[in-house]
């Protein structure tokens, strides 16, 4: 065993004492032992006087290194015993003064006589002792001090020392020889031996024992120079009574040492009478009680501040009781073994109600619950017995009656030591604010539904009339350049008027995306620094002469990972707002900023993780504070008619959320208003080696190189072929990724290049060119598509995408590029 607290020291009998398992005693683990209990073993232990402790309903039995040579070959095998076992051929005798002593009464007794077995056969001992009753901390007698002298040699001593005056007294004749005989008896005591003259007026002898100074001469100072001037009145009145009635004297006294200190003594003496019956000479001994004398002071002491320690605990436990009792949730204590030993009124009054019986003190908790919640409680108890405080939430109670949802907050009891001796919990009832919880999710989730259906058709109807326009454009270009005899100049017009619209249709299909979080990124990391400088020369032609461009904060380099094209896309999109907020007048400043925290934005917590800022400040007429909270729906704008789709700050807002950031807004009517884009900053790498594309635009056709195409839509596969055909490939198509395997085969069939849809029935795009890279590494796949959540969501794919709509340059530029590469490698 550990050791630990009041077993603390004590030589061997400390040694002994924290080898028992105690856990496996009545008294329990010492952690667990009442105060006072652990207050009179630390006094017993640290003791150099014989001192032994009973303590509880069996008596368990402690005593320390002073008392283990009376004990014999009783010692050790009883310590932390019962006291029967101690003294079991005794115990009749015994038995009377420890029922007193428990009573309240203490007993002292003098020279009592025993017949203790200490070495296998009982001997008569005598002993002089005092028992005390030992208090627990409730006030209540719970064991029995009892300090200890055998006396045997002393007794022995006295009674041959009687009989040898007895003897002396008929046979004064015979003096020599009995004087010879009690010569030889002094020497064989360990008691100090004296005479004293018929009056006490002088001291004649002095001899062995040697506490206090001995003499061989008639001393008649033996009262100052023995005993102290304020015992001296207590000690003549003895020696008077003495006299007077020629009786035996006996009294305990203080007296000086050899040493000088102060102790206390034992004296006793018998007169020697003469022929004619008149006392001739007193003959004594003294015995050195100084330390019985000092451990029943100290027994005094003990059972005072036991009084007080109790009163002072009894006051405490009142207060804390009161407390406990007055709150409404429900409190709950235990022991280690998650026996319940404390509640307050409240958790008697929960737990009749959800269970159906009262609660009960001694029960274990876990046991009293039903089986499916007793692991939860024994879990939870068994972290606040290891030392956690911690709160939980649960369901329990009988299914039969109610089975509330508590919240449960639990936390490890310890004593003054520090040690764990049980733990608490109190719970709330929570269930009646999870079910407004509940509703109040409920409705507003049915809001969040109406006003996404809402943005839905605000949506639909905007892309529908941005669409309409764009086809317009389309449809009358296509019946212009049916007519025959068009002059060419027209027919280029015409031309050049699809293509354009095409790019817008585009880019409003981009927005889109950008908006949804679903575009197809190609992040990487680069410095922001160095794109700002760039934008900003850009911005100088699209803001116009009389808007002013200025960029701050390039002194440190930053570093996101992002898509390149999409973040220049929205710093495009914020400054041609700022523009249009400034009707074409005044200063745009870009403003970088690393290392910065995510401050919280639109209610939605930040982030202490660190991120690159870039500010858009202008300074035009600022957003009315109604309008703050809109500015980033789609097709939401303040601009005039024809003056926007209002689908620019939709592609910043989506950009920065797919991106890992945010965007936030900043405005005063009046003074201007500041966009700040938050991405998170990355380490530094090296820059990525760019491709030489040189001589591609000039070469976009192929030489005969085999293409395989793969589309589900009829359509689309048969218009790709002819193109793939008109730059100069040779072509098969598959109508699905199934298909493609088939025709590729094992060794790729003689193709170069598989150029792929990725949305298509069963298996996709993705997972087709994920499957070739496994079976052919070496052949080379382009992706097609407008849009693809796979590719939203895997951006580093690794394989080359070309995005819908695409022109017949595009097809041949990024073919070229994708066998380039295959033959080099």
């Amino acid at each position: 065993m550990t050791e630990q607290g009041c077993l603390a020291g004590g030589g061997e009998a400390g040694a002994l004492l924290r080898r028992v398992d105690w856990s496996a005693t009545p008294l329990g683990p010492v952690p667990g032992w009442p105060r006072a209990l652990q207050t009179a073993v630390r006094i017993v232990l640290s003791s150099a006087f014989p001192m032994m402790l009973h303590w509880g309903p069996e008596l368990v039995t402690f005593y320390n290194d002073a008392y283990a040579p009376s004990l014999g070959r009783k010692h050790p095998g009883h310590l932390g015993r019962p006291a029967r076992e101690w003294w079991s051929e005794m115990w009749d005798q015994l038995t009377p003064i420890f029922d007193r002593v428990l009573s309240g009464e203490t007993f002292h007794v003098e020279n009592a006589r025993y017949a203790p077995d200490r070495d296998g056969v009982p001997r008569e001992a005598f002993f002089t002792h005092c028992h005390s009753p030992l208090w627990d901390d409730e006030g209540r007698i719970a064991g029995i001090f009892l300090v200890v002298t055998e006396t045997t040699r002393q007794v022995v001593a006295e009674r041959e020392l009687t009989r040898a005056n007895a003897d002396l007294a008929r046979q004064a004749e015979a003096s020599r020889g009995s004087a010879a005989r009690l010569e030889a008896l002094v020497r064989a005591s360990s008691e100090v031996l004296y005479s004293m003259s018929a009056d006490w007026s002088a001291m004649r002898q002095l001899t062995h024992g040697g506490f206090p100074a001995g003499t061989v001469a008639a001393n008649p100072d033996w009262m100052d120079d023995y005993i102290p001037a304020d015992e001296q009145p207590r000690v003549r009145a003895a020696i008077a009574a003495a006299v007077r009635d020629r009786s035996f004297f006996s009294l305990e006294h203080r007296i000086r040492l050899a040493n000088g200190d102060l102790g206390w003594a034992l004296s006793r003496a018998v007169p020697l009478l003469g022929p004619d019956g008149a006392v001739t000479e007193w003959f004594g001994t003294t015995s050195d009680i100084t330390r019985r004398r000092a451990a029943e002071e100290l027994r005094q002491r003990l059972n005072e501040s036991l009084e007080a320690q109790v009163a002072e605990r009894t006051a405490e436990l009142t207060l804390y009781r009161n407390i406990v009792q007055s709150t409404r949730f429900p409190i709950c204590a235990y022991d280690t073994e998650q026996r319940v030993t404390a509640f307050n009124k409240a958790h008697a009054a929960e737990w009749l109600r959800v269970m159906g019986h009262p609660a009960r003190v001694g029960e274990a908790l876990p046991d009293a619950l039903p089986p499916a919640q007793a692991a939860a409680q024994r879990a939870f108890a068994g972290r606040a017995l290891a030392g956690k405080e911690f709160t939980v939430e649960g369901e329990f109670g009988d299914p039969d009656l109610a089975v509330p949802h508590w919240e449960l907050d639990y936390a490890p009891i310890r004593n003054e030591e520090g040690a764990i001796i049980g733990a608490f919990h109190h719970a709330r009832d929570v269930t009646p604010r999870l079910r407004t919880e509940a509703d109040l999710a409920q409705a507003q989730e049915a809001l969040r539904q109406s006003q996404k259906m809402e943005a839905v058709g605000q949506l639909t109807g905007g892309v529908a009339h941005d669409f309409n326009n764009l086809l317009t454009i389309i449809r009358s270009s296509v019946d212009f350049l049916r007519r025959s005899g068009l002059p060419e100049d027209r027919r280029q017009r015409y031309v050049e008027a699809v293509s354009d619209t095409v790019d817008r249709a585009a880019k409003l299909t981009g927005q889109l995306l950008a908006f949804a979080r679903r575009q197809a990124l190609k992040p990487e990391t680069f410095e922001v620094g160095a794109r700002l400088r760039a934008i900003g020369e850009m911005l100088d032609t699209v803001t116009g002469a009389r808007v002013r461009v200025a960029i701050e904060g390039l002194d440190q380099p930053c570093f996101v990972k992002a898509d390149v094209s999409q973040f220049e896309t929205a710093l495009v999109n914020m400054a041609v707002n700022a523009r249009d907020a400034m009707d074409g007048e005044g200063q745009i400043t870009l403003i970088l900023a690393g290392s910065v925290p995510l401050p919280s934005i639109r209610g939605h917590a930040g982030s202490r993780r660190r991120f690159v800022a870039v500010s858009v400040v202008d300074t035009g007429s600022g957003i009315e504070p109604d309008q703050l909270s809109r500015i980033f729906e789609p097709f939401f704008t303040t601009k005039g008619v024809g003056r926007g789709t209002g689908l620019g700050l939709s592609q910043v807002f989506g950009f920065a959320k797919q991106s890992g950031g945010d965007v936030d807004v900043r405005s005063t009517v009046g003074e201007g208003t500041t966009f700040t884009l938050y991405l998170p900053e990355e380490q530094a790498v090296a820059a990525d080696a760019k491709e030489d594309d040189r001589g591609l635009a000039d070469f976009p056709g192929g030489t005969g190189q085999c293409v395989l195409v793969v589309d589900d839509n009829i359509e689309v596969g048969r218009f790709c072929t002819q193109i793939l055909e008109d730059l100069g490939y040779r072509t098969a198509w598959a109508v699905n990724a199934e298909d493609a395997l088939d025709k590729l085969g094992e060794d790729g069939a003689g193709f170069e290049v598989v150029f792929s849809d990725v949305v298509m029935p069963g298996m996709g795009g993705v997972a087709l060119a994920e499957a070739l890279r496994k079976r052919l590494p070496d052949l080379p796949v382009v992706l097609a598509s407008g849009y693809s959540n796979v590719l939203a969501q895997e951006a580093d794919h690794g394989f080359e995408v070309l995005h819908k709509p695409y022109s017949a340059e595009q097809v041949g530029r990024v073919l070229q590029k994708v066998i380039a590469r295959s033959a080099a490698d």
